[in-house]
């Protein structure tokens, strides 16, 4: 005999599921499993793993949204195919194209679709950030930020460096961390003098 289980997930203990289990069971749920405070991103959550030990075959997995249960796309994609193998239907009441049967050649082809969609996703992440970094080097920058050194902060903490203040004094006086003065510092210090060749000093 089928049955149709909800699994419903707040973020925090503090929100109130009773919402989301209102709406499982007006769509069918006779039971649903609760995690309460627990990321999409960890794969272990108490009712999460109860929810998945109590499903059979040919039942129904009724979510409000694919993000209560997975919290990247990599993971909706091994929890679909994983349901779809275990003769589980997955049916989310805001996504709509969820509800197939993966074990069809149609709902497979869908799974398809979603996995190049993720791939091309983090590609595209990982492009930007390239590019955005290329241009924080282009500025000057070292990586994605601006420095919090600005030049008035460079100009006081070298001041301050020539007075025999410690950087750890100069960054509490700017209210930055260490790291940064000794960074500008850094790029701010003269280069050393060559010394004299061997031909130089015998000439």
């Amino acid at each position: 005999m089928s049955n149709v289980v909800g699994y419903a997930r707040v973020s925090t203990r503090e929100q109130n599921p009773q919402a989301q289990e209102a709406e499982l069971r007006a769509a069918g749920a006779a039971r649903v499993f609760v995690d309460h405070g627990e990321s999409s991103r960890i794969a272990e959550r108490p009712q999460w793993g109860a929810c998945l030990d109590y499903l059979r075959a040919g039942d129904t997995l009724v979510i409000r949204a694919l993000d209560r249960v997975a919290g990247t796309e990599q993971m909706a994609i091994e929890l679909i195919r994983d349901l779809g193998r275990r003769g589980i239907r997955l049916r989310s009441l805001t996504e709509p194209f969820l509800d197939v049967d993966t074990s069809t050649p149609m709902g497979e082809a869908i799974v398809g679709i979603m996995a190049v969609l993720a791939q091309l996703r983090v590609a595209t992440i990982r492009e930007n950030t390239r590019r955005g970094l290329a241009h924080a080097r282009s500025q000057g920058r070292v990586g994605g930020r601006p420095s919090v050194m600005t030049p008035e902060r460079t100009a006081e903490a070298l001041r301050m460096r020539a007075d025999g203040a410690s950087v750890s004094h100069i960054a509490k006086v700017l209210g930055v961390g260490s790291s940064s003065v000794s960074r500008a510092l850094l790029r701010h210090e003269p280069a050393p003098e060559a010394e004299p060749s061997l031909q130089d000093a015998t000439s």
